[in-house]
């Protein structure tokens, strides 16, 4: 690896090192900034919260910040969400969505009487759900997971939908429905496994097909959320709503680490109980964190403040032009978009990971005054929502340029 860039300072979509170069950041800092860098509102909120709470434990005594945040959120979600759990950040997140769901069922007294117990989680294969061991467990088996292949639960895995694949994808639930707790999911884009992108139509379909079977669906947003994919959550491509969110990256704009399981009110009811043993044992030091609740308070006023939707519409609309144009060049398949993302795939090697030419990439690119990180041989860009034309224009220059 080359040594890594002393970054200084960033305003905007600009990154600045020590040596004063300037980088615009065409990947949101790992997909977590949105309104850009060192912005003043947030800025200023996360101070003036600061001066008066910095932090509380959240067991036994709440706050102003976090019951805000909730509310907000509700607001934002399907009207089937009623109650907001706090953590600390993507990975764990789904940590405690698949915790919940998998107790949800163990709360009951169904399985304990009948003998079938439903402990086995479904999930995508090429999925990425964070570095936690459960969320590992439910990622594809990979480079990121093999170390700790022996130590990882079993998982019922299916494709993406297809129209080729979905009648077997439905028999493989079927004929494991009874045992299957959840369904964890990446709606419309699979992130860290090279921005693969899928049919919502077809999602729809399985999701109607899996919530028949009685079985949880969990909706990892932690990527997709908070526009990225063009609406507010992707889940709302589908009719079929989720029963557990999860949700991260851009909930506090990119600012620090906060982590939100949302989830039903069945999932809700199912610990309400006299019986310590049916209590959600799960908490964190930093959950509900003041600062990064008003962070994320901030980021949503942003939101209706700066009308950021309808800039993600902007870099949308730029985003399908400019793959149009990318399709008409040798050397790279697969030209895609959703939303503000953009990939597609360089003829270099094998389509994984570990391809090196990630690193070409980012080395010329960042030579060039832009940084952008592939996934192996996968070029994205996800940018930041207060990109100028301009800046959006330079990248796509440089795209070409590098190519």
């Amino acid at each position: 690896m080359p040594e890594p860039l002393a970054i200084t300072s960033a305003k905007g979509s600009l990154l600045f090192d020590e040596e004063g170069n300037q980088y615009i950041d065409a990947i949101s800092s790992w997909w977590v900034n949105i309104h850009g860098h060192a912005h003043p509102y947030i800025a200023e909120k996360i101070y003036r919260q600061a001066l008066q709470l910095e932090h509380i434990i959240f067991a036994g005594f709440t706050h102003q910040p976090a019951v805000d945040l909730a509310e907000k959120l509700l607001a934002l979600l399907p009207l089937n969400f009623s109650k907001i759990f706090y953590s600390d950040d993507g990975s764990t997140s789904t940590e405690v969505a698949i915790k919940m769901a998998l107790q949800y069922w163990w709360n009951q007294h169904e399985h304990q009487t009948s003998g079938q117990k439903r402990n086995k989680i479904l999930a995508f294969n090429n999925a990425y759900h964070g570095d936690t061991f459960g969320a590992m467990s439910v990622s594809d088996r990979s480079v990121f997971t093999a170390a700790f292949q022996e130590l990882l639960f079993d998982v019922i895995f299916i494709d993406t939908p297809s129209e080729e694949n979905i009648t077997t994808s439905k028999k493989i639930i079927e004929d494991n429905a009874k045992e299957i707790a959840a369904f964890i999911y990446e709606p419309l884009v699979q992130g860290a496994g090279g921005m693969k992108m899928y049919n919502p139509i077809l999602l729809d379909e399985l999701l109607l097909f899996i919530k028949q079977k009685n079985i949880i669906c969990i909706a990892d947003e932690v990527m997709t959320g908070f526009g990225r994919t063009g609406k507010m959550f992707a889940s709302e491509y589908m009719q079929t709503k989720p029963d557990i969110i999860c949700l991260s990256k851009g909930l506090t704009a990119g600012t620090m680490a906060l982590g939100v399981t949302g989830c039903s009110e069945d999932i809700y009811r199912a610990y309400i109980s006299d019986d310590v043993q049916k209590t959600f044992f799960h908490g964190h030091s930093f959950t509900a964190n003041p600062l990064a609740c008003s962070a994320a308070l901030a980021n949503l006023e942003l939101f209706k403040s700066e009308n950021t939707l309808e800039r993600v519409h902007h870099i949308s609309e730029q985003n399908i032009a400019f793959a149009k144009q990318l399709r008409q060049l040798n050397g790279i398949k697969n030209v895609r978009t959703t939303g503000t993302i953009l990939a597609f795939e360089l003829m270099n090697g094998k389509d994984e990971y570990v391809n090196n030419i990630s690193q070409v990439v980012t080395k010329k690119c960042l030579e060039k005054g832009v940084y952008l990180r592939p996934l192996g041989n996968t070029v994205y860009i996800m940018p930041p929502y207060c990109i100028t034309t301009e800046e959006l224009e330079t990248i796509y220059s440089v795209i070409l340029d590098v190519i």
